[in-house]
Formats: C-alpha cells, sequence, structure tokens
C-alpha cells in the first residue's frame, strides 16, 4: 500500500451563518471543493431529504515539504446566510487534473467502521448554532500512549446517540490545552515518527547549523535514538521536562505525531508496512540509546537499563495498539462537530514559559528557539488556523509558506517564520458560539515578576520567585476588543476558555500546597501529577482577572478549563470593593486520556485529594483579596476585613457520582439553558 492520500481529516472548525471552514491534510495536491446541505427529514422510503444549501468554495493550502499539504476549505452561502439550528451535512470534491473524486472515493461515506457519518444520514453533519440551548464539549490532556480509555470515544458514542436532534446533539467541541504532548513521546513512536517525517517533508533540518554540539559524538548519534535526547533538550535547549527523552524538535516530527493523533488513516499505512516496531530489532540494530556506556565497569547499571527500556517499550506499545483501535472513532467526531482548539504546554514542551528564567535560557539558545517555533507552526496548521482563518493576514501566512517550501533554516525565510511565529501577537481568539467564548492564550503573553515570596519546609526557611501573571496586565485590552468585535455585548451570558483553571488546585484542597511540598522535598514525585500553575499563585493575576469580568459585567459567567488530570465544579460569587457583583461558574475536565493517579504514588495523592475535598463538601469557603494582592481565608467566626479588593464565597459542586473530583479519563457536557447549567462528564 502506498502513502495514503488523505493523512487527517476532514476535521469541522468554525462555522457561523456567513461560513464553513473544514481543515483536510492530504499527501497530493488539490482543488478541494465542497457542497453543503439542509438535511431534512422525510416520510418516504429515504428517511431524509437533502437539499443543496451551497456549492460555493474557497481553498487555500500551504505545502511543507515535499508532499504534506494543509487544506482550509470555506464554504460560503450561495445567497443570503446559512440555516440555524437546522441539520446540515456537507461532502468534499478533490480535484486532480481533468478528475474529480468526493469523500466517497475514499471509502468515508459508505457505511462500515471507516465511515464518517452517524446512523443512515449520506454525509458528515453539524449544525450551526444560535438558539437559546447551548451543549458544548470539551477537555484537554490527551496523550496518545496515555493510560485508561480515551474520552473523545465517548463524546462520539454520544453523538451516535444524538446527531439527527439538534436540540440534544453538541454544537462545539473545545480542546483546551496538551492535544499532543511533544514531550513525552512513547518509545516506539520514534522509529516511525523519522520514517515517515522523512517521507512527508523529503528533508531533514540542518540542526547542527544551531548548535554545532549535535555535530559531534555522541549527541550526532543519541539525536537519533531512542531514548536519546534528554541531555540535548536540557543542555542545548534548556528545557525542563522531566519526560523530554523523545522530545519533538523538527518541525515534521510535530506535523507527524498530529497525524498518529488525530485518525486511523497514517497508522492504516504502519500496519500494511510492518506495524510498531519490535524491541529486539531496535536493540540489535543500535538504534536505542544507554547512558551507560558497553563497558564491563557498567554491566549491571547497563543490564538494569536495558530491562527498563524493554519493560517501558512493552508497556508503551500496548498503550499505543490500544489507543489505534478507536481512533476512527475520533476522526469521526471530530468530522461532525465543529472544533475550537487552544494550545497548552505539552503541545509545544513541558513548562513552556513557566517563569522568566526559563523564558530568557530557551529566548538564548538557537536550539531552543527553533523547537518553539516548530512546535507554535504545527499548532498553527494543525490547530490555530480553524479557530479564525481571517485572524491570521496575508503577510504572516506568505510567510508560512514561503518557509515551509524549502525547511531551510540558513534562508531569509527561515528568519521570518521564527520571527513571525515567536512574536506573534497573541493566540487568544473568541469563538461565535452562543453564548460567546473567548479563548485565553495562557503561554504566550504572562507578565513577570521579580519579587520573591517566603517559603517555609519543615525547618526550612526558603525565598522563592512569585508564580507569573498567565496574562500579563497589556494584554486584556486587546483580548476586550476581540470579545467586544464579536458581537458580545454586557449582560450576556459569557464563556471564558482557560486552559489553566482560575481556580485551580488550591482550591480543590485548601491544604494539599502543605502536602505536595514535603512529599517533593523528600523525593516523592509529586510535582509529575499536578502542575502549580494556576492563577491563584499570583494574587495581582488573579484580582486582575476579576476585574476583567468586574468591566466586562457578564450576566452570569462560565469558565472551561483542563490541564490538572482531574475533573471538577466551583461556583462563586465575587464582590469588588464597589458593590459590583460576579457570579462565576467553573467547569473543569481533564484528563481525555492520559490518567495520572496510578501506581503507590498516585493513590496516596489521590486520597489525600479525596480526604480533603470530604471535608469542602457541601461547605461555602469564604475568601478575600487584601491590599497587598494576598488572597486569603475568612474565618467563620471573624469579623469582615475593613479593606479589600473583593470578597468571595464559593462552593464546590458535586458530580453525578456525588464526588467534587473525578480522576478517570472524562469529557465535560455542558448544557446551557435560559433556566440552568449543567455538567455531564461522558466516561467510558
Amino acid at each position: 500500500m502506498g502513502f495514503p492520500v488523505i493523512l487527517s481529516g476532514p476535521i469541522l472548525r468554525r462555522v457561523d451563518r456567513n461560513s464553513v471552514y473544514i481543515w483536510i491534510a492530504a499527501s497530493k495536491r488539490f482543488h478541494i471543493g465542497a457542497e453543503l446541505f439542509h438535511i431534512h427529514p422525510s416520510h418516504e422510503d429515504d428517511p431524509y431529504i437533502y437539499q443543496l444549501v451551497s456549492d460555493q468554495s474557497e481553498m487555500d493550502c500551504v505545502r511543507f515539504g515535499r508532499r504534506l499539504f494543509i487544506y482550509m476549505i470555506k464554504i460560503v452561502p450561495s445567497s443570503g446566510t446559512f440555516p440555524t439550528e437546522a441539520l446540515l451535512g456537507y461532502n468534499l470534491f478533490f480535484t486532480s487534473g481533468s478528475d474529480t473524486v468526493d469523500l466517497s472515493h475514499f471509502g468515508l461515506l459508505e457505511p462500515g467502521d471507516d465511515s464518517l457519518v452517524y446512523g443512515s444520514l449520506k454525509y458528515p453533519s453539524f449544525f450551526i448554532h444560535e438558539g437559546k440551548r447551548a451543549n458544548i464539549l470539551y477537555g484537554s490532556c490527551r496523550k496518545l500512549h496515555g493510560k485508561g480509555g480515551d474520552a473523545l470515544v465517548a463524546g462520539d458514542m454520544h453523538l451516535e446517540e444524538t446527531y439527527h436532534t439538534v436540540q440534544k446533539r453538541p454544537h462545539s467541541l473545545f480542546l483546551l490545552g496538551d492535544q499532543i504532548y511533544a514531550d513525552d513521546v512513547a518509545d516506539p513512536l520514534v522509529p516511525l515518527i523519522t520514517s515517515i517525517s522523512r517521507q512527508l517533508i523529503g528533508k531533514e533540518e540542518s540542526l547542527g547549523k544551531l548548535d554545532k554540539r549535535l555535530e559531534t559524538i555522541p549527541f550526532r548519534q543519541s539525536l537519533h535514538r531512542i531514548h536519546g535526547r534528554k541531555f540535548i533538550m536540557e543542555h542545548f535547549c534548556r528545557f525542563t521536562s522531566i519526560q523530554s527523552h523523545n522530545h519533538l524538535i523538527q518541525f515534521s516530527e510535530y506535523a507527524v505525531m498530529y497525524l498518529l493523533s488525530w485518525g486511523p488513516q497514517v497508522w492504516e499505512f504502519i500496519q500494511e508496512n510492518g506495524g510498531l516496531p519490535v524491541f529486539e530489532e531496535e536493540l540489535s540494530n543500535g538504534r536505542i540509546h544507554f547512558v551507560f556506556p558497553p563497558d564491563p565497569l557498567y554491566q549491571k547499571e547497563r543490564q538494569l537499563e536495558q530491562r527498563q527500556h524493554e519493560r517501558r517499550f512493552a508497556e508503551q506499545s500496548e498503550e499505543l495498539r490500544q489507543s489505534i483501535t478507536v481512533l476512527k472513532r475520533v476522526r469521526r467526531l471530530l468530522a461532525n462537530v465543529p472544533s475550537y482548539m487552544i494550545f497548552d504546554d505539552h503541545d509545544i514542551t513541558d513548562d513552556w514559559n513557566i517563569s522568566q528564567e526559563w523564558k530568557e535560557n530557551v529566548r538564548n539558545s538557537p536550539l531552543g528557539r527553533h523547537v518553539i517555533a516548530n512546535g507554535l507552526g504545527a499548532y498553527w496548521a494543525f490547530q490555530g488556523w480553524g479557530n479564525g482563518p481571517e485572524l491570521f493576514d496575508r503577510t504572516f501566512v506568505e510567510k508560512i509558506k514561503r518557509y515551509a517550501k524549502t525547511i531551510d533554516i540558513e534562508s531569509d525565510a527561515y528568519q521570518d517564520w521564527l520571527y513571525s511565529l515567536l512574536h506573534h501577537p497573541s493566540w487568544h481568539f473568541t469563538a461565535p458560539t452562543q453564548p460567546r467564548t473567548v479563548f485565553l492564550d495562557t503561554r504566550t503573553k504572562r507578565g513577570s515578576d521579580v519579587s520573591s515570596i517566603p517559603l517555609k519546609i519543615g525547618r526550612i526557611m526558603h525565598e522563592s520567585p512569585q508564580s507569573p501573571e498567565l496574562i500579563s496586565q497589556g494584554t486584556w485590552p486587546a483580548i476586550t476588543s476581540s470579545l467586544k468585535e464579536s458581537g458580545w455585548k454586557k449582560g450576556e451570558v459569557l464563556i471564558i476558555a482557560s486552559p489553566t483553571p482560575f481556580y485551580g488546585i488550591g482550591l480543590i484542597e485548601s491544604s494539599l500546597h502543605s502536602y505536595v511540598y514535603p512529599l517533593r522535598a523528600v523525593g516523592i514525585p509529586v510535582h509529575q501529577l499536578f502542575d502549580f500553575e494556576a492563577w491563584k499563585y499570583n494574587g495581582k493575576a488573579f484580582s486582575t482577572f476579576l476585574q476583567q469580568i468586574f468591566k466586562w459585567a457578564p450576566r452570569s459567567c462560565l469558565i472551561l478549563s483542563g490541564d490538572v488530570h482531574y475533573a471538577s465544579s466551583v461556583k462563586t460569587t465575587v464582590q469588588s470593593k464597589d458593590g459590583t457583583t460576579a457570579h462565576i461558574i467553573q467547569f473543569t475536565s481533564s484528563p481525555v486520556k492520559n490518567e495520572s493517579f496510578s501506581g503507590i504514588w498516585g493513590r496516596l495523592i489521590q486520597f489525600v485529594l479525596w480526604l480533603n475535598a470530604l471535608k469542602r463538601k457541601n461547605k461555602d469557603i469564604i475568601r478575600y483579596c487584601d491590599e497587598k494582592d494576598r488572597i486569603l481565608r475568612q474565618d467563620t467566626q471573624s469579623a469582615e476585613p475593613e479593606s479589600y479588593q473583593w470578597k468571595e464565597s464559593l462552593a464546590y459542586v458535586p458530580t453525578s457520582k456525588g464526588s467534587i473530583i473525578e480522576t478517570n479519563n472524562n469529557l465535560g457536557l455542558l448544557s446551557i439553558t435560559e433556566e440552568s447549567t449543567q455538567n455531564e462528564l461522558l466516561t467510558l
């Protein structure tokens, strides 16, 4: 079997009454057109009637190297606007020379496992939502070899049951970060990514031009070996990920990871060409990196290391096999629900921009800057572009296209590529959902604070750097402008999509901070389970966020978030010192596929969470922020402080199982009506 023509997709992206965007990746150049149908119920033998709404479409394409073509198809109305709250279906037409084929040519419309359609429909379907009832799927943290079942399958199963009823089926899917794990790549994927990226792009990036050490032994070999990149990522790129042994570096590697994560097409090519690599073959061919050399002096260490390699390789191979079996369902879901996506750190690298020191270290590393730009370039091509193609002007897109043709890091086009991606004004955007949703970029527009905070661990007194502002104060006006330009008005419901929870881990368990640092100090790797980047760890940034909500003045504010590998819900009423009130509910869904609470330490932390969550159940927590931006608990016995910036009363909302946290893989389903807001966690 040759390389698949369709590499990934189609994926339904931004939709409104004036346009429908569809993303697809292919290995050949086509002119791709589209047709859009209004689907009506029928009382005849055929259960549906398909009325052509538009055959008017535009296409843009970016070619990366030899044979990776990323297409964005825009369908526009033939006249007027598209119908809303009505079931719509689409078909794509691929023209090469004098030949034209549609999706059925690739087996995607026929009944069976490969089909993109639900039930007895002829085409993949969706609807443009402008009604008063909203149904939104949302989630985060999906690692291809992560533990547990893929919760996107639960989303597909839900759509399978509700596809024919627009009042019940989801109208949007929000992916809130860590759609791929660029820093945590399974060992068996390394040979596959290397081989496929060469076939797609046709050349490798000249990384030795960026750091001459990569042309020397041992790095010339370890760069291309399984488990061989950790030293390079730490000391050359200045990254801090603890799982960076197989970290993605080249653009083509990031691209292949997306292709492997979003559908079965490339996997079918892999299966017909030998399947997953075999450990013994990789070992005998010298394609596995060892820390200890084959020296009699290190015989025991070498043997132990080999056993660790073999065990990890086997475990990850099995996890990958389980993931592969459900990718057809994942593809179908993405083809039938408009999706909006924002990055978090793992889409680029773990700890991305976690501190000012981190940013400066990577900025001073040519290889580090290169990897960040490649990750952002891949994010744009596979995620960001479809959020709002009109947000990226022709100058930006042409600079991407110019470099993508050659992948030459010694060219002027490379410098334009680097600057355009690393200095892009911001990746935030507003989705045309009802209610409107503003997606926050909490990674590239952070504010730094040079002050220190005191920390006590046992008898050790320590000064720690202040956590960053996840969004700098100077960035908020642009976010406000985006929201206003979307047509949103004060007094309407507002959804905020924040990859990092606004009400983070410290509120799920107010004393967890006291547990985690001592456990980490004695060597327990709890930092692998939790990400201490919640908004609350910078009181100034937390207050600025609340001040923005006060200024926007929504009727109610819903925050959707992910990141933390558990699901939870928090509701709060916040009052500013001038009496302004904001009603906020936060729903967190994480992980989609990356269960973290396993093993002895995972169970220990899970117990700590459960124990302290039990204390907080059905209890309100009263907090206020003093004039020094400190967020403080108010004891029920104490009087209200005389001076404060804001105060709030918050409570946890139990899940359907009665707990206030869910640690299994899950996908959130948010349902909003004029009377109520309900959140359901879809699990397998």
